[in-house]
């Protein structure tokens, strides 16, 4: 598996794909975040918007080999472990993304409650917010996996599933992300740093089922 997840990694990056997500993360947290405002707050949003860029990821990882490299791979590997690996590496690729975001946030942020009142624990508030950040990397990467191959073929069904399921599991009460996400708002109106352990173990089983199913699908599909 370490040689796939290296693999992988090497084509992730020489392919440049991974360009398109990560400016435009950059760019959702240079609009949205800006020196001096309350930590939670700031991670919060950084946490949500990384979600959508954890399925992107994915996306990128399962297409971007060619066709006949990925059947020669899958011949020597395995189709199961090949796709695992695909989905591995995108989530370790958006979880670094999270870490580097998550420092960034914190170093320029106001460690203080909404309104700044009461003062936060920058530590203790970063920490928090890597866990919401990996619950919400975990999650996109669980949609991604369920909405692109070898769950849907078509970019035309892909893509706009994907996008929707991405922007729902931000959003539906329930999902471990909006949990996340928005015990880190909760905290900062009082001033108390939230832990989000049960969000990330959540996220980390739903993560796990959906790429066991993805995997699964693709050891079936496979000639």
């Amino acid at each position: 598996m370490t040689a796939l997840l290296r693999y992988q990694a090497d084509l992730l990056l020489r392919s440049q794909r991974w360009l398109p997500p990560v400016i435009l993360y950059a760019a959702f947290l240079a609009i949205g975040v800006q020196s001096g405002q309350p930590v939670l707050d700031s991670l919060g949003y950084a946490a949500a918007g990384l979600l959508p860029v954890a399925a992107w990821l994915v996306r990128i990882c399962v297409t971007g080999e060619p066709d006949a490299a990925r059947v020669c791979v899958a011949a020597a590997r395995g189709p199961a472990r090949t796709h695992l690996a695909c989905l591995l590496t995108a989530l370790l690729a958006s979880a670094a993304l999270g870490v580097v975001a998550t420092l960034v946030v914190t170093l320029i942020s106001d460690p203080a409650s909404n309104g700044h009142r009461i003062h936060v624990p920058p530590l203790r508030a970063g920490a928090a917010g890597l866990l919401a950040a990996l619950a919400c990397a975990l999650l996109g990467s669980a949609v991604g996996a369920l909405t692109n191959r070898p769950v849907l073929r078509s970019t035309g069904r892909a893509v706009p599933a994907m996008l929707l399921a991405a922007l729902l599991s931000v959003v539906l009460a329930g999902s471990p992300a909006q949990a996340a996400v928005s015990g880190l708002v909760s905290g900062s109106q009082s001033g108390r740093v939230p832990v989000p352990l049960l969000p990330l173990a959540g996220a980390a089983l739903v993560t796990a089922a959906a790429f066991a199913a993805a995997c699964a699908l693709t050891a079936r599909r496979s000639p």
